[in-house]
């Protein structure tokens, strides 16, 4: 496929909304979740669950809200049913997300939401309580205050142990997402042209994201040229010239599921360095999917993709010319979620895990190259959700 050539115009026109969707989660797989989490918090020591709003309380309750000062969470107990605790003029939409049978129980403005958890705590008997990581580290306290008698425990061993291995259905959601947002890449290459904005990309990479039927681009970033050396862009607005590297990074967002893929291609000619690099970067990203075992350690993962760069005379660990950061990490409902393929991380790999792979070649202040796509484990070692990108000039294989 060449770069260039079109323009956004004429590719929103030709962009259909997707129509081999992905069915939303079912109740009889949440049940299968609310289970799940039972037998890893009595395995963790704990009788019951505190899951913070947010992705864990999506992924348990299917309530899609973000967090934030007002105290939504629910109880787990270990046996009986759960309790959402939420704010009372929110009752209605609660009820209308809510995608669990579960008791409610209702705060006011004026009340302590800390106080109402206590006191569930006592009413449902629960007496060690595993706590959600992502619960505030302020609020855990108070409730250490006023619920004295009960343990509060790490509960990222039930909570992630659920969330970092995902079902069919998990992953036919996020093949979804990463297949929508290739699409809008595909696309976004044949809009390039001297001079054009990166903001004006940005645009319309949100753009084509709606028209493909997502809520916009959950994230997007756009950088030519020298910018491409920082990992996440620079400020100010860059203009595309002749002989640069592009790197766009983004994703969307299917029925909470996250896609997050990288190209970096040439527009025009590009030194034989910069090409040299692109090579190398791409038979990183193959050596870490060719590592995946399952069993494996994580880090293994981003040891074999830092042994080709090493070979090549980068780094070595995190030094540059070379790769500054983890080699990728765990994706569904959070985009950045455990596990991480990162020294350090000895979670043994599983069928059913998700991971970015993106061990991304920096050379300090000229230009970086990051590939990123996604795999899924399985039972004998790696699946891509999308196929890697083809070559330096030809980003795309039609």
């Amino acid at each position: 496929m060449t770069i260039g050539g079109s323009s956004a115009e004429a590719e929103l026109a030709a962009i259909a909304p997707w129509a081999d969707r992905a069915a939303p989660i079912g109740g009889a797989e949440r049940q299968v979740r609310l289970e799940r989490a039972r037998t890893l918090a009595d395995a963790a020591g704990a009788d019951g669950l505190l899951l913070n709003v947010g992705a864990t309380l999506r992924y348990f309750a299917g309530v899609p809200w973000g967090p934030s000062e007002r105290l939504v969470a629910m109880l787990l107990p270990a046996r009986g049913r759960p309790v959402l605790l939420c704010p009372a003029f929110e009752l209605g939409t609660l009820e209308a997300d809510l995608a669990i049978d579960a008791d409610i129980r209702l705060w006011e403005e004026d009340e302590d939401p800390i106080a109402l958890l206590a006191d569930t705590l006592a009413a449902t008997g629960i007496t060690k309580l595993g706590v959600d990581p992502l619960f505030p580290f302020q609020w855990a306290e108070r409730l250490r205050a006023k619920a004295g008698s009960v343990r509060l425990l790490d509960g990222a061993p039930a909570i992630d142990g659920c969330r970092m291995v995902k079902s069919p259905a998990e992953l036919a959601l996020l093949a979804q997402a990463k297949a929508m947002t290739l699409e809008v890449h595909r696309r976004t290459a044949r809009i390039l042209r001297p001079g054009i904005a990166a903001s004006e990309v940005v645009r319309f990479i949100d753009a084509a994201h709606r028209a493909i039927g997502a809520a916009g681009s959950s994230f997007c970033i756009v950088q030519f040229g020298r910018a491409t050396a920082f990992p996440h862009g620079l400020p100010g607005e860059q203009r595309l010239q002749e002989g640069e590297l592009v790197l766009v990074d983004t994703g969307c967002l299917v029925e909470g599921y996250h896609s997050d893929i990288t190209r970096t291609y040439a527009f025009g000619a590009v030194p034989d360095e910069v090409r040299s690099i692109w090579s190398l970067e791409k038979e990183a990203q193959q050596a870490a999917f060719d590592a995946v075992v399952p069993g494996a350690p994580c880090e293994s993962v981003d040891a074999a993709a830092r042994r080709v760069l090493e070979a090549a005379g980068l780094g070595p660990d995190y030094r540059l010319p070379g790769l500054p950061h983890r080699t990728g990490h765990g994706i569904g409902l959070s985009i950045h979620e455990p596990a991480y393929l990162v020294r350090g991380d000895r979670t043994p790999l599983a069928p059913g895990m998700c991971f970015s792979n993106e061990p991304m070649i920096v050379v300090p202040d000229r230009f970086g190259v990051r590939l990123e796509d996604h795999f899924h484990v399985t039972e004998t070692g790696a699946a891509w959700f999308t196929q890697p990108q083809h070559a330096i000039d030809r980003p795309f294989a039609d």
